[in-house]
């Protein structure tokens, strides 16, 4: 499968971190030359707005440049199908280096926070390496050779794209959000205003099933579909306001400790946080920043780019909690979702019977269940046919570049 790991199993090929049912996979072998390009292209569409020197920025260390997304995704597709082929030769070696993420497996890499000081490659030539690759896996695809296994490496590594594209977005967005003239990068649409009324829908206790049905594809961490048991509760029909946000902090609940965890508090107090990310104090009004530029706060749009930290405060404030992620599985066909990453109050942590992948695949999700939140649904900024209802996401409780936001839910099943 890789250079590194020659003697891959059939068995453990069957169990990459992200895998497809036999359909799904005979969905990818109809037409994998046209999946690919749709997904290529899309990324390359998502930087169209930038300007050369967008590519390159690197403000903290959780946000990569636009320009190593570029190059990552498609180091992905050599290292992990055409490395394998006697005829494929690279682009130039030093891209293994460059864009390797985090395998430790595969090699050394360049440091995460030193992204940002690659000036070279150019832009130009990480370009002239996408379609170096794009025509080499044209070439792979077009040979009908591939194997079942390469095809479930090439659905991973489309959907290891999608994901990146989000990246891509809110990466870009923290580089644009954070220059000094607050630039339009286009007419992006980041929300709608949802038209329930806040209800809280009862949802009885009882067993259910939770986690990957199978069907399609699916992230290794959504497998070993399981039974959870859940006591009543009720979980409301849209997502938290920036209006209701605007209320916790005229109340004073960014200054109660109260609301906080220790940890959250500690976060609060040595960062000076007093709203959410991309809020800003103009003439006496809250602004934010958005894709379409800084703009007026609107009271009825949902809160966006909030921290674990802070949903729980507010959950807290409220008198009421955050979901657990197996209730919001449960319950999530009885709303809608989408807008936002909903924050859970559930550890990332494997399901009964994960197991990790050997090799450098099985780095994909396993090694991160560790100080992580987990939170459930999709964005605004999610890729089109990416998002599904057992889907985990998961970040540190401190992070909020994401779209994230909060869904209320409280003990006891009545209204």
């Amino acid at each position: 499968m890789q250079n590194t790991k020659k003697d891959e199993s059939p068995s453990a090929v069957a169990n990459l971190p992200g895998t497809s049912t036999s359909e799904g996979i005979a969905q990818t072998a109809t037409d994998p030359a046209r999946r690919f390009h749709a997904v290529r292209a899309r990324t390359v569409a998502i930087c169209a707005p930038l300007k050369v020197e967008d590519h390159v920025v690197q403000p903290i260390v959780d946000v990569s440049p636009p320009k190593w997304h570029l190059g990552h995704t498609t180091w992905f597709f050599e290292q992990f199908i055409l490395k394998n082929s006697e005829e494929y030769k690279l682009f130039n070696a030093d891209m293994a280096y460059l864009f390797n993420s985090y395998y430790e497996t595969v090699g050394k890499r360049v440091l995460r926070a030193d992204r940002g000081n690659m000036t070279r490659p150019t832009l130009e030539e990480v370009h002239a390496y996408r379609a170096h690759v794009d025509k080499a896996m044209d070439a792979f695809l077009a040979s009908g050779n591939a194997s079942e296994e390469q095809l479930r490496i090439l659905e991973l590594g489309l959907n290891h794209e999608e994901q990146h594209q989000e990246l891509l977005m809110t990466d870009l967005k923290y580089i644009l959000g954070n220059n000094p003239l607050f630039p339009v990068y286009d007419d992006f649409t980041e929300s709608g205003a949802e038209k329930t009324k806040g209800d809280f829908i009862p949802i009885n206790g009882g067993l259910y099933s939770i986690g990957s049905e199978g069907e399609g594809f699916s992230f290794d961490n959504e497998h070993a579909r399981h039974q959870v048991y859940v006591e009543d509760f009720a979980i409301s029909d849209r997502l938290v306001t920036n209006g209701e946000f605007l209320a916790f902090m005229d109340n004073g609940g960014y200054a109660d400790f109260n609301h906080w965890h220790s940890d959250g508090w500690q976060w609060v107090q040595d960062n000076h946080v007093q709203a959410p990310m991309y809020w800003h104090k103009v003439d006496g009004a809250w602004h934010y920043y958005t894709l379409k530029g800084l703009a007026v706060v609107e009271p009825k749009m949902p809160l966006c780019h909030i921290s674990f930290y802070e949903a729980f405060a507010f959950a807290e404030w409220s008198g009421k909690r955050l979901p657990t992620e197996a209730e919001w599985e449960v319950a999530n066909t009885r709303f809608q979702w989408g807008q936002r990453w909903e924050w859970t109050n559930s550890a990332y942590l494997p399901y009964p019977g994960y197991k990790r992948v050997p090799g450098a695949l099985g780095e994909y999700n396993g090694k991160f269940m560790v100080n992580q939140m987990v939170l459930r649904g999709a964005s605004v900024a999610t890729a089109p046919n990416h998002s599904r209802a057992s889907y985990r996401n998961f970040f540190q409780p401190n992070l909020r570049w994401q779209y994230t936001g909060i869904r209320l839910a409280r003990d006891g099943s009545e209204n």
